[in-house]
């Protein structure tokens, strides 16, 4: 009896451990963007699996880095093309870096907004054939998802949460309308720089001038070239709401920066800052890495890589980088596809793929020549490397100069470089102590914080999940008009009962002058 009876309290202990995790796990939609996107969403994907939860994620039929077979989530694809697919971007990528060469703001400018509105009106397109799509519509309401997990810079994941009123997760910096922070906080222009205008929270008065013209002028063109996209979906689908104020609805937004990276701003009690949420402890290198690695001796290792986007440079650009490199003593290890320089000393192994965070984790690393993506910048701050930084496009300049101003990371113009302004720039780095220093006390500043933000981001996922949404955590100011947001009736109410004041108080004296005049004109006569 007594040992069925300890069987029994084995079993019930067992329950009681199992039963909390299976009522906690959820059942996720994630409606990713693919790319450099999808990189940062599978890692939260993959740590949701690990606790539990059910994982479904939404991919079109030219998904690019969006596998259809994963252990770690169940596919919906799409029978459609999102038109972000990699033959796509690397027309687009190619067309940007020849517009760059040449110099020419304006047609960079034009470039861009041509992207948005093309990519808007496809996504649109594809937003309207899934609603459209009763039994793809069914199936989604009857799987029961408790929370929508999306990137919103395409709008479909935000307009699937309002149509099964869902709670809504962002995996965020940039959104369909512009950055974050500028959906939802308080950004005071005055100390609030617009990304991509390479300005501090430090301005003169020509910096100021020229950040509110630039943000002005950046709600103009979305204006004209994103919203117009959505339109009549909006109107189809969602008449009672604006596209930013869907946006404005969501219940948290995981951001992926923190304030070591950006400047000091005005935030929201439902912005998350997971800022390095990808990175982690080095792991052991290939042999044939560590092999490399360590024949570099006392000299150490230089690391470049482009991202996921940029693998190669143009031919010309890549021969003065390879001569630049075949004259140091360091050993170089760079992520490079297509034809090898002809200038390419025997100092340098070229690699279709590199492990990226162990690398950078490695002692013998001295410097990382990075582009400036995001995930790059964060995890040269996590292992304390500073950067040679060769910006191409999106917000690469902008991160790259968040960096510089901090001095942990020298900035070359990529199309200007030859092999002796960047053999200079890539000395001055290895050799100017101050640049590790600055990046190693960043990355003493980032690792200071009472948990990782990978599992910061996580329970407060789980908290939606738990409390079915976070309203009381949601700024209700989107649902009030401009006006009321800005207090110019207020405003307006103030400076008509101080007119008023002014009026009465004027007729006063203007009778008291009156009646005094008549006294003596009286006495007078």
């Amino acid at each position: 009896m007594a040992k069925g009876k300890n069987k029994m309290d084995l079993v019930w202990i067992t329950l009681l451990l199992v039963c909390p995790a299976i009522m906690l796990a959820g059942n996720v939609l994630v409606v990713p963007l693919d790319g450099s996107h999808w990189v940062n969403m599978k890692i939260i994907v993959e740590e949701l699996h690990s606790r539990g939860h059910s994982v479904s994620v939404v991919r079109t039929s030219d998904s690019w880095y969006i596998k259809e077979s994963s252990p770690f989530y169940t596919a919906i694809t799409l029978d459609m093309e999102s038109g972000f697919g990699e033959e796509f971007i690397t027309a687009f990528i190619a067309k940007l870096l020849e517009i760059q060469r040449n110099g020419s703001s304006w047609a960079h400018f034009q470039l861009q907004m041509e992207l948005n509105s093309n990519l808007h009106k496809k996504w649109a397109t594809l937003i309207e054939h899934i609603f459209d799509n009763k039994h793809l519509m069914e199936s989604l309401r009857d799987a029961k998802y408790d929370i929508v997990l999306t990137d919103p810079v395409t709008p479909l994941g935000v307009m699937i949460a309002r149509h099964f009123d869902l709670p809504l997760v962002f995996n965020v910096r940039w959104t369909c309308h512009d950055e974050g922070h500028f959906a939802i906080a308080p950004s005071p222009l005055s100390y609030v720089p617009l990304p991509g205008m390479m300005l501090s929270d430090k301005m003169s008065f020509q910096e100021r001038f020229i950040n509110v013209c630039a943000y002005y002028a950046t709600q103009l063109s979305f204006a004209n070239f994103v919203t117009p996209c959505y339109d009549g979906l909006m109107q189809k689908y969602f008449p009672q709401d604006s596209l930013i104020s869907l946006l404005q609805r969501a219940d948290l937004w995981l951001m992926r920066i923190d304030f070591v990276f950006e400047f000091p701003r005005p935030t929201m009690p439902n912005v998350i800052y997971m800022g390095g949420f990808q990175c982690k402890p080095a792991k052991p290198l290939p042999q044939h890495l560590e092999d490399f690695v360590q024949s570099s001796g006392e000299h150490g290792v230089i690391v470049m890589s482009l991202g996921t986007l940029i693998a190669s440079l143009p031919h010309e650009v890549s021969e003065e980088i390879a001569a630049a490199f075949a004259k140091l003593p360091q050993k170089v290890i760079w992520r490079h596809t297509g034809e090898p320089p002809v200038s390419l000393g025997n100092n340098t192994l070229l690699v279709d793929w590199m492990p990226q965070n162990d690398l950078l984790g490695h002692a013998k690393t001295k410097v990382f020549v990075a582009h400036g993506g995001t995930n790059g910048v964060q995890e040269a701050i996590y292992h304390g490397v500073p950067i040679l930084g060769l910006p191409l496009v999106f917000d690469q300049h902008d991160n790259l100069f968040k960096m510089e101003f901090r001095g942990a990371c020298k900035i070359l113009n990529i199309f200007t470089i030859n092999r002796d302004s960047f053999l200079q720039g890539i000395e001055e780095v290895i050799h100017e102590p101050s640049y590790r220093m600055n990046m190693q006390r960043l990355s003493s500043l980032h690792r200071d914080q009472p948990m990782k933000p990978l599992d910061h981001a996580i329970f407060w996922i789980e908290y939606v999940i738990r409390n079915k949404g976070a309203a009381h955590l949601r700024s209700e100011s989107y649902t009030m008009p401009w006006y009321s947001y800005h207090s110019v009736d207020v405003i307006l109410f103030l400076l008509g009962i101080l007119l008023i004041m002014i009026l009465t108080f004027v007729a006063f004296v203007k009778r008291l002058c009156f009646c005094v005049c008549r006294r003596i004109k009286r006495k007078r006569d």
